[in-house]
């Protein structure tokens, strides 16, 4: 039977990056899962001062930059907490405050620099060994990501597709999100999730005994409880009111053919392990900017799960 490994929402980090390929190694597993969110959110500007002397911002905090060593931890730091940092000037930062368009632009290229970076990665520590690893990415992720990780043989697009885990057990796989207050990527309506999974699931040979490796979590399922927002889009009591946000779609579909697994994410804080019915729903959650990979080890037996762990490393 498989032994998977899986992780979530590590959204840019090049730590949690090293260490899920890593996890296949060190947990001893036969599979590692990539859920959706895998790239970061901002390009961190490096404006330069003149000479080795560089101005960063970062989380609100400004760090002078002096020396070459300084300006490679620096980057380093950025790096881990899934940002991208940007070497600049003075007047180039005066003329993308100017022309917002620019900016998208150099934040997609480095989003996919690192993509391909990321791919080159897995080709090196996974070269040699009969690893697989899966990967959708999930609404924060761009449409371009898919070239990219197109390109590799070691990490496997399986976006909207039915993927054979072993003998027994098949796997579907979505990136795509219901509605979110940030109009993201990959997001649509609860109508058009349920085609998009009813579409997968089709192709099954036997539903029950498969994982729905799905980015959101089903509605009320404990798995994904998030701050509420008022209009402004800001915390309801400091973050202390929380509101479920998950799928509508997802929960009616996990209900009506009783899959043995969901493997989500999206929601942060919604780490955890819980019953939908017959279907252990699972969440590992994400601590991407500490540089901490939340994970989750499942051992998948015929017609049942052997046993599952959450981890964190």
């Amino acid at each position: 039977m498989t032994k998977l490994f899986f992780a979530t929402d590590i959204h840019g980090s090049d730590i949690c990056w090293n260490k899920f390929l890593n996890a296949g190694k060190f947990y001893e597993v036969d599979v590692l899962i990539l859920g959706g969110d895998m790239t970061g959110k901002a390009v961190v500007p490096f404006i330069h001062q003149g000479g080795e002397n560089y101005k960063v911002t970062l989380l609100e905090q400004e760090f002078p930059i002096t020396n070459a060593d300084e300006l490679a931890d620096m980057k380093k730091r950025v790096r881990s907490r899934g940002y991208y940092p940007y070497l600049t000037n003075p007047d180039e930062m005066a003329e993308l405050e100017k022309n917002p368009s620019r900016v998208s632009e150099i934040f997609n290229a480095e989003v996919l620099k690192v993509v391909q970076q990321w791919m080159d990665i897995a080709e090196k520590k996974l070269g040699g060994t009969d690893m697989k690893v899966y990967c959708s990415p999930g609404n924060d992720d761009m449409d371009e990501v898919d070239d990219v990780i197109r390109t590799s043989k070691r990490v496997l697009l399986v976006e909207g597709q039915v993927t054979q885990l072993d003998e027994h057990h098949e796997m579907i796989a979505s990136g795509w999100s219901n509605r979110t207050p940030w109009d993201t990527h990959r997001e649509e309506g609860e109508d058009q999730l349920e085609v998009r999974y009813e579409a997968m699931i089709s192709k099954l040979k036997n539903p029950k005994n498969a994982v729905f490796n799905v980015h959101v979590p089903p509605h009320r399922s404990g798995l994904d409880e998030a701050p509420e927002l008022d209009k402004d889009l800001r915390p309801v009591l400091a973050g202390q009111a929380l509101k479920p946000v998950g799928s509508t779609a997802l929960r009616e579909v996990i209900e009506k053919y009783e899959p043995l697994l969901g493997l989500h994410g999206h929601i942060h804080e919604g780490r955890g392990a819980m019953k939908v019915g017959k279907t252990l729903c699972i969440n590992p959650g994400s601590m991407y900017e500490q540089g901490t990979l939340l994970g989750a080890i499942v051992k998948l037996g015929k017609n049942k799960i052997e046993n599952y762990v959450l981890t964190s490393g």
